[in-house]
């Protein structure tokens, strides 16, 4: 499981005239089970993804189709995490195997 940070290097007009095609990418990447939350930082100074994939290599080509990154409007950190624990309702994201 990984956390993935995004943090807005491009002015805010930049990235509101990306935000529908990011919206796309996430849609996308949602219906394929990559994606299982996301959300503006607070204040509005980038996002915040919880992603899953086979590894590293697999999420970086996820991320390098979105469109914030392709046009160079933010920068990603990503944390590789196991969850072991969670909140009763979220046991899926503790893997099985």
């Amino acid at each position: 499981m990984f956390v993935i940070t995004l943090t807005y290097v491009a002015p805010i007009e930049d990235i509101d005239a990306l935000l529908p095609a990011h919206l796309e990418w996430l849609d996308r990447h949602y219906a394929a089970g990559t994606l299982l939350a996301s959300g503006r930082r607070v204040p509005r100074t980038g996002g915040v993804i919880l992603a899953r994939a086979t590894d590293r290599a697999a999420l970086d080509a996820v991320l390098a189709e979105d469109p914030f990154r392709r046009e160079g409007a933010a920068t990603y950190d990503v944390v590789e995490f196991a969850p072991t624990r969670t909140a009763p309702g979220l046991e899926g994201l503790i893997p099985t195997v």
